[in-house]
């Protein structure tokens, strides 16, 4: 494939041109300077034609049918199923990247699977997925891709979330998070060294998204923090990040305190014990956060859900087996009354833990449109 082929794509508008000639992408504070034919540091959207433009619109590295508490969503539908897929690329630079081969791919080949906004709606419609998840690497990235799947499956009554850095620029911002019913916000630490050293990328960015969306959206709103050994995982960092969550956003924001494991380019550092994470999760509870867990571990009581005012475990969970339901059908703990953040269906989905495969190209000609590869 020609250098000229690999560029093709889809126009987009997050631009301008500058006075030296180049073009200044405008989607992420990155603000990549663009000659001819060059590619931002994402990978995915480079300079054609005086414009820039997305050259992995309608092309995915697979989809898959997973639990929605894998985003990781636990006020969100609990129990139901997601149709999860991503494309390549990223707009940050993380030295622990848990999805590198993805996030981090310069093969074109790993979009393995071709489909059209129509066709993803449809097959979540098929598999009977409640909602779908743009994720595995940054939708910021893949901003127009996404937007047309979310425009299309709104039109299905299937919901859809957004599982993102939160590094975009704010008018990009405003346009993509007003199609997304659910967010997942990977706050990667509370630090801007952090940000600078192990990401490529500036924490203040990030908060102010974090701002936006409990502010100014509809949106419901999580957010998760990877916890590594030695970078980001000291009780003083913990306390003054959810103190800022408590402060800034009310303590009915659900926080997710994940295990690191070596892998990319940070081999060399330890996984994440799992007292590390019950220790951030005593932290936040502390500091008022209402809904804290633990992930990426099996850790039953702190990935369950209590109800904040008498205590009553509300909802159970097991890995992604959804096992206790104390909620009625209007969201209160069947208990004392008291509500629960989140946005509930009349009961539990039923979906478990089963991680189940896709290929739009199955269900294209049931659409009328030609399969993909």
């Amino acid at each position: 494939m020609s250098e000229r082929e690999q560029l093709e794509g889809v126009a987009t508008r997050y631009w301008h041109q500058l006075d030296d000639g180049r073009i200044q992408c405008d989607l992420c504070p990155r603000f990549c300077k663009l000659k001819e034919g060059q590619r931002g540091l994402c990978f995915v959207r480079g300079r054609q034609s005086d414009q820039i433009v997305l050259t992995t619109y309608g092309r995915s590295s697979g989809f898959c049918v997973d639990p929605i508490e894998k985003k990781p969503l636990n006020h969100f539908l609990p129990g139901s199923s997601v149709l999860s897929f991503g494309t390549a690329g990223c707009n940050l630079a993380c030295k622990f990247c848990q999805n590198w081969d993805m996030s981090k791919s310069r093969q074109m080949d790993t979009l393995a699977d071709q489909a059209s906004p129509e066709l993803v709606a449809y097959t979540a419609e098929r598999v009977g997925a409640a909602s779908i998840a743009f994720t595995y690497n940054d939708p910021v990235i893949f901003h127009e891709y996404a937007i047309d799947i979310a425009r299309a499956c709104h039109e299905r009554g299937i919901r859809t979330v957004g599982v993102s850095a939160g590094y975009v620029c704010p008018e990009p911002r405003a346009e993509f998070y007003a199609h997304m019913d659910a967010v997942n916000i990977d706050l990667k630490a509370f630090t801007e060294r952090f940000y600078k050293r192990l990401t490529g990328s500036d924490l203040g960015p990030v908060l102010d998204t974090v701002r936006y969306l409990y502010h100014e959206t509809d949106v419901w709103l999580e957010l998760t923090t990877l916890l590594i050994p030695g970078e980001n995982d000291s009780p003083e960092e913990i306390d003054a990040m959810t103190r800022w969550v408590r402060d800034e956003l009310g303590p009915d924001v659900p926080m997710h305190f994940t295990a690191f494991h070596p892998d990319f380019k940070m081999p060399d550092h330890p996984p994440t014990p799992p007292e590390t994470l019950n220790r951030a999760r005593r932290i936040a509870l502390a500091n008022g956060i209402r809904y804290a867990y633990t992930g990426n571990v099996h850790d039953k009581a702190g990935q369950s859900t209590y109800c904040h005012h008498c205590g009553e475990r509300v909802i159970g969970r097991d890995w992604y087996q959804l096992s206790e339901w104390g909620l009625d059908t209007d969201g209160r703990c069947r208990g004392c009354g008291t509500p629960c953040a989140g946005v509930f269906a009349e009961g539990p989905g039923g979906w478990g833990p089963r991680r189940v495969p896709v290929r739009p190209a199955d269900f294209a000609a049931e659409l009328g449109e030609a399969g993909g590869a």
